[in-house]
């Protein structure tokens, strides 16, 4: 029997233990994290499946694995076919198979710390159907069968500084406090990790690859807080920082207080708190408003500070990866490199120069036929060496003080065929067509999405992820509201109204399966747009990553007049912010790959 059926099993026989009938269990925590701390990996290792998102039912008889398009491939790798059903969503979701696959009077367990109130209300009234009920658990069924399961981070908290941020502390809480009169509301819970650590200006090390503290906070009418995070995590410097006006307490006693916001309106956020906290509140006799919490919109928009530690941290990590393209288009050649030993390499460069925190996500190295699994994580036992005529791609990024970076970029190894040259060139021009945009105030990235995409539609071709995300300022790598992505399904974040200050990424892709991946991301700010003669305002993009992008994969009689300007102006601010950094054989080589076309 092999490890993770051997863990479906034990889980089956917690289940009738707790007298239940089944299971929910996502990839999330007690915050709505995107990327959890090992603690809280449950879906990894009970199935083994290592991407982001995704989400398992465990029945007495049957269990099935639910994810996206971008891990339609992974999934299939490293989840067993024999023991776990492969379901796509958005297509169908867990509330839906539940509905259709729970048997009449079964008792479905959830941990309401997990799920959204949303969610549960979802997968309560799917079962109903069947006459079955949803049950909230008070011991995670997982954890009681996991006997190694990792202990939560103790890691200190450390203060981000207002020369970073731009804005005090103090001055966000009495924002809140301003908005939260607005509402005719008396406090507002803070839980999800990066809009703590926003409003206090700290952060931390709990998770993996976001700079951000295991913790809870109530911000009052009054501009003072209470902030909930375990005691060993708080340091002298960090008291200091906070000051008088913030009251820390112990994370464990964070839903028992909730008695002292009995007769309150308090207000939650229905897409970032867990379910468990509404209930608390409604049984500590609080009037729980469910609206989108006011740092969500905040943090989004990056006032100048932040706008300009986010280039010059751009500029830093466009010289790393320069150099790393320049070492790989010698050292390709000659054979021998890993997708471990590139990632590797890519990350030795950021480290080199003296400013790197962390990754800001695990490095998408993908060679050949790995490039085709958009969130591709390399391991020891997926790694295939990087070959001559093939595409590598790799999707990298970094956490530095003052900024937040995400790039991809695709290398032809070799030569590269007419079909690959095809492909990258319609992926670029779509990638032209949205950093161009001009678009008024008010456009939905929704509305923008198509942009990107048109160019491969005309070919029949598509790409099975969105075209741009948020990003934060030394915060999650993925930052809403915003979003570019086509509007179908009801993806959070398409109907979001860009703004000017709000940073996304531009990454449209290609990918054909068993044969290799193709994506360009560059990170983009949103800015007023001088349009002569407009009749409304306006807004458009600036591009803020600067790297070459591989010429060899340009088919130059695919692109317009305008696309080629577009592509030399790049190349040529590329030279101007890179170029000064790099000196000797790097520097040659960027400035033959940034030669008009």
């Amino acid at each position: 029997m092999s490890t993770h059926e051997a863990r479906l099993q034990a889980l089956r026989e917690q289940l009738k233990r707790d007298r239940l009938d089944g299971f929910v269990v996502p990839i999330s925590d007690e915050h709505m994290s995107e990327y959890v701390g090992d603690y809280a990996q449950r879906l990894a290792w009970l199935t083994g499946f290592q991407g982001s998102a995704g989400s398992a039912v465990v029945l007495p008889e049957e269990a099935a694995i639910f994810v996206d398009g971008r891990y339609t491939l992974q999934v299939r790798e490293q989840v067993d076919g024999n023991h776990w059903q492969y379901v796509g969503v958005p297509q169908t979701s867990v509330a839906q198979w539940l509905g259709e696959h729970a048997s009449e009077g079964a008792r479905i367990g959830y941990d309401a710390w997990l799920h959204t109130r949303a969610w549960a209300e979802q997968a309560s009234a799917a079962l109903a159907r069947k006459g079955a009920t949803l049950v909230p658990v008070d011991t995670n069924p997982v954890d009681a069968v996991w006997p190694d399961r990792p202990e939560p981070s103790t890691a200190r908290l450390v203060v981000q500084p207002q020369e970073l941020t731009g804005k005090g502390a103090g001055e966000k809480r009495q924002e809140i406090a301003d908005w939260l009169h607005a509402h005719k509301a008396d406090a507002v819970i803070l839980s999800a990790l990066d809009s703590i650590a926003w409003t206090f200006n700290i952060r931390g090390k709990d998770v993996s690859r976001t700079p951000v503290a295991l913790a809870y906070a109530v911000v009052h009418g009054d501009a003072t807080a209470d902030l909930y995070v375990a005691p060993e995590k708080m340091a002298e410097d960090v008291a200091q920082h906070l000051g008088n006006a913030v009251r820390v307490h112990d994370r464990a006693a964070f839903a028992r207080d909730f008695a002292a916001l009995a007769g309150k309106t308090v207000v939650v956020d229905p897409e970032r708190a867990v379910a468990a906290i509404f209930a608390g509140l409604d049984r500590a006799g609080a009037d729980a408003v469910a609206l989108r919490e006011p740092t969500v919109l905040a943090k989004a928009i990056k006032n100048q500070v932040e706008i300009a530690g986010q280039r010059a941290a751009q500029a830093r990590d466009g010289a790393a990866l320069s150099r790393f393209l320049h070492w790989i288009s010698v050292e390709a050649p000659k054979g021998g490199l890993t997708e471990l030993s590139a990632s590797d390499r890519l990350e030795a460069f950021r480290k080199e120069t003296g400013k790197l925190e962390d990754l800001s996500f695990d490095t998408i190295s993908g060679a050949g036929p790995n490039g085709a699994v958009v969130h591709y994580r390399v391991s020891e036992e997926t790694n295939r060496p990087i070959e001559t005529d093939s595409l590598y791609l790799v999707d990298s990024g970094a956490q530095y003080r003052d900024g937040t970076t995400d790039v991809t970029r695709t290398v032809a190894i070799g030569m590269p065929t007419a079909e690959m040259r095809d492909r990258f060139t319609r992926v670029l021009k779509g990638h032209i067509a949205l950093a161009m945009a001009v678009f008024p105030q008010g456009t939905r990235g929704g509305q923008l999405d198509t942009l990107a995409r048109q160019y491969l539609w005309a070919a029949g071709l598509d790409y099975a992820h969105g075209t741009g995300h948020g990003v934060g300022s030394f915060l999650g790598v993925h930052e809403g509201p915003q979003r570019i992505a086509m509007s179908a399904g009801g993806q959070a974040g398409t109907d979001e109204p860009l703004r000017a200050g709000m940073i996304l990424s531009n990454e449209p892709g290609y990918y054909k399966t068993g044969e290799y991946g193709i994506r360009i991301e560059n990170l983009v700010l949103v800015e007023d747009r001088d349009v002569p003669g407009a009749e409304k305002p306006m807004l458009g993009f600036e591009t803020l990553t600067f790297a070459p992008i591989e010429r060899r994969l340009i088919d130059v009689t695919m692109l317009s007049p305008a696309e080629r300007q577009w592509v030399d102006s790049y190349h040529a601010k590329v030279l101007a912010v890179v170029g000064p950094q790099l000196d000797g054989e790097p520097k040659a080589w960027l400035e033959a790959q940034c030669a008009p076309l």
